[in-house]
């Protein structure tokens, strides 16, 4: 693994009401305040609930974790009924937002254009984007990698030709994975990150951007691509927050040395 810290990031979409959210905050700080990969710089934590959890979870994670918003507008602000600007998640604290996830494009129609706008209305209200790439249906890891690369390529098309610069976290999510269960397997995912791992390195624009891993992934994976991602995307999977000391536990254990990468 690198140098860097390695990359957590929780998702709990609208799987929990107001107080069940809380109560997860509650428990996964617990976990980090007394987790040595946490306090020794090892692991870098990321929490995304709902809208009307921000501010008590940014209150609770204070310090131990960074809270984001799990979609934004293309707009900063005007008659736009019901939806949320990156201005209004910026001002709340927030220091990250989810881009293009394959649910988004799903259910609600959202095209690579949507998605090239939502990525620039990120980063000119300073907020990382995380960028969710993959492929829809399963296919060769050569023309997945190929896919996401070409994701990530028009998403920040509009951000190159206004200059904009950032941190980015490209998460490489294949859609046929997302809720499965079982992960992508770790041959496929090091065939994809490595080729995306290298474009988001080559982006001199956004210095010390990452690639994570999401699509069902738990517990067990760190130690399987840990030399071809630099973190994990976990969803439901970790809606038990012991999940989340179990994956911190793995990345302690795998920086120890005490760990071989498995090859599959």
């Amino acid at each position: 693994m690198s140098a860097s810290p390695f990359l957590i990031g929780v998702s709990l979409k609208m799987y929990f009401g107001h107080a069940r959210t809380l109560e997860w905050c509650e428990a996964g700080a617990d976990i980090a305040r007394s987790h040595h990969a946490v306090s020794a710089g090892e692991a870098e934590l990321f929490v995304v609930p709902s809208y009307q959890s921000i501010p008590a979870a940014r209150e609770i994670l204070d310090g131990l974790a960074a809270v984001g918003a799990q979609d934004l507008a293309t707009d900063d602000e005007g008659a736009f009924t019901g939806e949320v600007s990156g201005a209004q998640i910026a001002e709340l604290g927030c220091t990250l937002v989810e881009v293009g996830h394959a649910e988004r494009r799903r259910l609600f129609g959202e095209t690579d254009e949507i998605v090239r706008l939502k990525t620039d209305a990120a980063l000119r209200n300073g907020l990382s984007p995380v960028l969710c790439v993959g492929e829809t249906e399963r296919r060769n890891a050569a023309d997945a990698a190929a896919e996401c690369v070409r994701q990530l390529d028009d998403a920040l098309a509009l951000a190159h030709e206004r200059g904009r610069t950032g941190r980015l976290i490209v998460a490489y999510e294949p859609g046929w994975a997302i809720g499965a269960r079982e992960p992508a397997s770790a041959g496929d995912i090091r065939a994809v990150c490595e080729p995306l791992r290298d474009r988001v390195r080559g982006l001199t624009a956004f210095p010390d951007s990452s690639v994570i891993y999401g699509g069902s992934a738990g517990p067990g994976l760190v130690t399987e691509i840990r030399n071809t991602v630099d973190g994990l995307f976990l969803g439901r999977l970790a809606h038990d927050p012991a999940a989340l000391g179990t994956v911190l536990d793995e990345v302690r254990k795998v920086l120890s040395g005490d760990s071989a990468p498995t090859i599959i």
